[in-house]
């Protein structure tokens, strides 16, 4: 089996990856009256439910390793061979995961066959995100990554029908994913941030430090500011993040 791409960047991943409560809040209400929930590429238990019985699946030994204590009880495997019986459980979520998956078709696949009812899966678009300024402006080189994860609405057809919620991001969200900074940019300039953000922590260093020097000019001569002024009076954003939930 490949080695898990977080055994490699996931080192201090909780650090930074804490749940949001306003997206734990939705991922919940889509889950709807489930009491048992599969959480595939769980990473380290970020909007697993809390009022239901959970069962995480992880591959990487590093994100396993920092799992809290009170987090659900997970085993090492991974989306593609899910080691459960068919309709085992009520409900499926996975979480900013489906593009780490080497046979993603697959991996779908196993999901819809463990679950009987719901499926939550929370992706991006890969149009609005590519639109955002850290892209546009930074770090072009990150629509180089993922570019077999499928569209929402993709993954809706895979899973036998779907419906696409727009996942807005708090501009004090507490969960550090790659566009959860879009209105504080200076914290992209903090290694353990992007430490924490897969789409950076993939890219060559020399790369990610010419992008970040030229940030912290356009942060400092008041740059940034002034193009992005409309952002600074905004309480959520659309960063392109999508709840895909299944209809069927």
């Amino acid at each position: 089996m490949p080695v898990p791409i977080y055994e490699s960047i996931g080192v201090g991943y909780s650090l930074t990856r804490r749940p949001d409560p306003r997206i734990a809040r939705q991922i919940r209400d889509a889950l709807g009256d489930v009491t048992s929930v599969v959480n595939v590429g769980a990473g380290v238990g970020s909007y697993e439910p809390t009022d239901c019985s959970v069962l995480a699946v992880e591959p990487s030994p590093t994100m396993l390793g920092q799992r809290g204590p009170t987090a659900a009880p997970a085993v090492e495997a991974v989306a593609e061979g899910l080691p459960f019986g068919d309709a085992t459980f009520d409900g499926a979520m996975a979480v900013l995961t489906v593009h780490h998956w080497l046979d993603i078709s697959l991996g779908l696949t196993e999901i819809r066959r463990v679950t009987l009812g719901p499926i939550v899966v929370l992706t991006w678009d890969n149009d609005v995100h590519a639109q955002q300024w850290l892209i546009r402006d930074y770090l072009p080189e990150m629509l180089e990554l993922d570019t077999q994860c499928p569209s929402p609405n993709e993954i809706g057809d895979a899973l036998g029908g779907a419906s696409i919620q727009v996942v807005n991001v708090p501009a004090d969200c507490t969960d550090g994913f790659c566009h959860a900074w879009w209105r504080r940019p200076e914290a992209y300039l903090d290694p353990t941030v992007r430490a924490g953000i897969s789409g950076i922590a993939r890219l060559p260093a020399d790369d990610v430090d010419a992008a970040m020097q030229r940030l912290e000019r356009d942060i400092t001569a008041g740059v940034w500011h002034d193009r992005h002024a409309d952002l600074l009076t905004c309480e959520t954003h659309d960063a392109g993040y999508r709840l895909v939930v299944t209809t069927t």
